[in-house]
């Protein structure tokens, strides 16, 4: 657990320093992509680069924010890495990936809700495997039939006419 106290070793935090450049080069993409847009005159003033320019400037600030504070010493201590829960968050994902072609949205989406919640110490498989494919379901009807956006169909889907 971490005591809030700030590090006050010499060197700059490394880990907050690489974070702060991925959110700077995150920032400047969006930046130069939406600079690329065709974008017509009378849309020139606010239309659909605004927003995109907006959060490139709020990453680059959130940037300078995290290198600047990775230079005085400001993060606390870090836990060790606890690599199990991480491992079955992982393979939640990777069962998604795998699952979403053929087993379908709700079995692939309910497997990795399982394996999150597995992952975060809730529940035993049998039981929460359940749950996510009847929330995934849910949240499929309510996509799919509700707003009509077509996601990935499954044997379970199917079964919907």
């Amino acid at each position: 657990m971490t005591t809030g106290q700030p590090n006050l070793s010499r060197r700059p935090d490394g880990a907050a320093l690489v974070i702060a450049a991925v959110l700077a080069i995150i920032g400047a993409v969006i930046i130069w992509q939406t600079s690329l847009m065709r974008v017509p005159p009378i849309q020139a003033r606010v239309g659909p680069t605004v927003f995109p320019y907006v959060i490139a400037g709020g990453l680059l600030l959130l940037s300078i924010g995290t290198a600047l504070a990775a230079f005085r010493g400001k993060f606390p201590a870090r836990e060790r890495d606890n690599y199990g829960p991480m491992a079955w968050i992982v393979g939640g994902l990777v069962a998604q990936l795998l699952l979403l072609g053929w087993a379908g949205f709700s079995i692939a989406t309910g497997l990795l809700f399982a394996f999150t919640a597995k992952g975060f110490g809730r529940g035993p498989l049998w039981q929460t495997i359940p749950i996510g494919v009847v929330f995934a379901f849910v949240v499929w009807f309510i996509f799919s039939r509700g707003l009509q956006l077509s996601l990935p169909t499954g044997p379970l889907e199917r079964l919907v006419p």
